[in-house]
């Protein structure tokens, strides 16, 4: 029997989104904390959101280039499970991050040729998990979260060193294919199930979370 698929819904701004996400039955609930983002949160904002999640459901915080200090901040503050890295950072930057701060790092990779791939190994060799997103289109102000898919057949071949997530453009009507091409075990959504820029909508997480259920 395969396994379900997990999904991680991420820029999770709410109490009644978070509780959407966890009653449809997500494994993890994703925080920004990057201003430019619409789904950017503050530390006070993100701690009371964070201790409301029941046990069993991962807290992920996605950070963008963030130093020592802003992480120090974020880590102190807001109960998290995991720092996911969504910016320019190495894979020796990945290393200190983890080091520092004892948590799993989940790296995320921008795709859009098939010379993107190698970065697949190099940071699946130092980050816990890894997410496969779209790289931002040309002028973009954010590494994710642009509504923008990737040809997936570039990684359908692809031998994975660690476990990962695939991100990009997910939809209530299109996750079931991306799964079915890149035999994805994990999504992540934030744009594919909010009304506007930032704006979850509990009817559309709900429904991509049985959709990505079914698919699996």
């Amino acid at each position: 029997m395969a396994t379900p698929v997990r999904v991680k819904v991420c820029g999770l701004r709410t109490a009644d989104h978070v509780a959407a996400a966890v009653a449809g039955g997500a494994a993890y609930v994703g925080f920004v904390f990057f201003p430019p983002s619409p789904r950017n949160l503050s530390l006070s904002a993100a701690r009371a959101l964070a201790l409301d999640v029941p046990p069993g459901v991962a807290k992920v915080a996605l950070t963008v280039d963030a130093d020592d200090a802003t992480l120090d901040a974020l880590c102190a503050t807001v109960p998290v499970d995991f720092l996911q890295l969504h910016g320019t950072e190495t894979p020796a930057r990945v290393t200190e991050v983890r080091a520092r701060f004892g948590l799993p790092v989940i790296k995320a990779i921008g795709i859009a040729t098939r010379d993107d791939l190698p970065l697949i190994d190099r940071y699946g060799a130092v980050a816990d998990q890894l997410l496969v997103d779209a790289k931002p289109p040309r002028g973009a102000t954010r590494p994710g979260g642009n509504a923008e898919a990737f040809d997936w057949s570039l990684i359908s071949q692809v031998d994975w060193s660690c476990p990962w997530l695939l991100a990009g453009g997910l939809t209530q009507e299109n996750v079931g294919l991306a799964i079915a091409r890149t035999g994805a075990r994990q999504v992540d959504v934030s744009s594919g199930v909010e009304s506007a820029p930032g704006v979850k909508d509990s009817a559309r997480i709900a429904a991509f979370l049985a959709a990505a259920q079914q698919a699996g």
